[in-house]
């Protein structure tokens, strides 16, 4: 996909979004650039998606998260958090958002709305050519993967828009390398100083061989699985639970998903982390038990879990049906003699 169709897709989105208002595998291909010191900066290369059916380079995860009193039967009065995918990662109808977004309309309910909105990340892969974190064990596959907060998927999806970025960052002979700054705002960081480099480089020959040896990453195989049916059902029942301030119960949803660190004998449900390699566990029955009382591991707070999430709008999800009309308007520009 060629950088034009790419600020194509992006501006129309951007278009639709301002009508409707008038983001384990058990690798270590992740690169941790949050363990940065502060002040410090990483030198990170992107590269095309392996699905060449994706328009971009990244992939979008959204994720909600269900905060529960406690747990039934075991403590009772410590808050968990439970992580399910949000549908519309799919493209599908998401029945939480769906009601979500009414509750906007009401001033009153706006903080709650905000707790139950999608939080999303973006997945990347590239190399990482500076690396401040020396003590980092580096993969054999030097191919990393990168979740990117909203905060740095702004900068990055902003300098794409730029008229004077002529070629795609990607590109392995003219692409751009990414900046990724560490600067501290109040107790947060903040990555707002993050840029692309000025000036292009190619691949090296060992960058080439990783490629060649390896091939790249089909990011899509690293969201979280798609719920069934089934799952779709206990997703909502945990959500109407969670906001009727009921307990997590372990034996009804224990066997789909489940706070970060909870044992549930006989399920195969996973832990929730936000880390991009988790996913759900197939469909399995609910089975009844009595579940034995465990300690609750305490959940890591990922870097980008810091930022306040934003107040969307009451509004539905966008579409690309212009995208190509879009995109033949510009090159119809692109083609016009000077």
């Amino acid at each position: 996909m060629s950088l034009a169709a790419i600020r194509a897709k992006l501006q129309a989105q951007d278009n639709r979004t301002q009508q409707n208002q008038s983001q384990g595998t058990g690798d270590n291909a992740i690169y941790p650039f949050w363990n940065m010191p502060d002040g410090q900066s990483a030198s990170l290369r992107f590269l095309p998606d392996a699905d060449t059916s994706n328009s971009y380079f990244w992939v979008e995860r959204a994720m909600i998260k269900l905060p529960f009193i406690g747990i039934k039967g075991q403590n009772e009065n410590k808050e968990v958090t439970v992580q399910v995918p949000c549908m519309e990662m799919y493209g599908d109808n998401c029945s939480i958002l769906s009601e979500v977004r009414t509750w906007y309309k009401d001033e009153s309910l706006k903080e709650t709305a905000n707790k139950y909105w999608k939080k999303r990340t973006y997945l990347f892969q590239g190399f990482v050519r500076q690396n401040p974190l020396t003590d980092e064990k580096e993969p054999e596959n030097i191919i990393r993967r990168f979740v990117i907060s909203p905060q740095i998927f702004t900068i990055i999806k902003s300098s794409l828009m730029d008229p004077e970025l002529e070629e795609m960052p990607t590109d392995y002979l003219n692409g751009l390398d990414f900046k990724v700054v560490k600067g501290k705002k109040g107790d947060y960081a903040d990555y707002a100083t993050s840029s692309w480099s000025r000036k292009s480089s190619a691949l090296t020959e060992v960058e080439h061989a990783a490629i060649a040896s390896h091939g790249l990453f089909n990011l899509r195989e690293f969201l979280p699985k798609k719920p069934t049916e089934s799952e779709i059902r206990v997703i909502r029942e945990m959500f109407d639970a969670s906001v009727d301030k009921r307990p997590y119960d372990p034996d009804k949803w224990g066997a789909y998903y489940k706070p970060y660190g909870l044992q549930v004998a006989g399920s195969n449900a996973k832990d929730e982390a936000d880390d991009e390699g988790q996913r759900s566990r197939a469909s399995a029955p609910t089975i009844n038990r009595t579940p034995t009382p465990v300690p609750v591991a305490s959940k890591p707070v990922a870097p980008w879990e810091d930022e306040a999430p934003a107040s969307p709008a009451a509004k539905a999800p966008a579409s690309n049906d212009k995208a190509n009309d879009i995109l033949a308007m510009i090159r119809s520009r692109q083609t016009k003699p000077a």
